[in-house]
């Protein structure tokens, strides 16, 4: 029986990895140098620095770069965009009936507390969830199941008893690990990748409400 539900962030939430993405692309056209999908396909749901993808560039065009000046700037046009960003099809829906429902809600994100606390916020959507673990909370991020196993110690749920939905490859592998069903709904950066060790693939959580899709992957065994 299902009694808990646990989110990912970024790209299930919120679509905030076409954003970094386009502004990172942006940057690296105007200083001369080239990011391309496959690049980036390589650090999608885990960790990845600012100071990463100046190395990646730098090393591109054999120049430093003044990362002080331009790392404020680049951030900007990242939040401009996300500002734009609507919250993902049918989520909303699903933490209003999951609420409904009594089920208890969890969110295991790679990315900083703050900036998943910081969005949530925004949004209106801090409200619903019962439990938050991100980067700052474990040892170990996405594609570890550190995450979602703190969040499913602080429901009190055990793995059999609960839901994953995620975006990423690297995210599904998370919460397959942790023993959880995991529901893939890709985003535009991520449906480009194989999500098949996912139990079940939604385009979007608008394509089913949250009791029908209960009662689908009740049938289901974990694997």
């Amino acid at each position: 029986m299902i009694r808990a539900l646990i989110f990912d962030f970024d790209g299930l939430i919120l679509d905030t990895e076409s954003p970094v993405f386009r502004s990172w692309q942006e940057f690296y056209e105007a200083y001369g140098g080239r990011l391309d999908f496959t690049q980036w396909a390589q650090v999608v749901g885990t960790v990845s620095t600012e100071a990463d993808h100046f190395a990646r560039l730098e090393a591109q065009i054999g120049t430093a770069l003044d990362r002080q000046t331009l790392g404020p700037q680049r951030r900007q046009r990242e939040s401009e965009l996300i500002r734009n960003q609507p919250i993902l099809p049918g989520v909303q829906a699903y933490l209003v009936e999951a609420r409904q429902l009594g089920l208890k809600i969890g969110m295991a994100s790679s990315s900083p507390c703050q900036w998943v606390t910081g969005h949530l916020q925004r949004l209106d959507l801090l409200k619903y969830f019962d439990s938050i673990r991100a980067r700052d909370d474990v040892e170990r991020v996405k594609p570890d199941p550190e995450l979602f196993l703190a969040v499913l110690a602080d429901l009190g749920a055990e793995p059999q008893e609960a839901v994953a939905f995620e975006d990423s490859p690297y995210g599904v592998q998370a919460a397959k690990a942790a023993g959880l069903l995991c529901v893939a709904v890709p985003n535009p950066i991520t449906q480009q990748y194989s999500l098949a060790q996912a139990d079940l693939r939604l385009e979007s959580l608008a394509e089913l409400s949250l009791q029908s899709l209960i009662e689908k992957v009740e049938g289901l065994e974990p694997g």
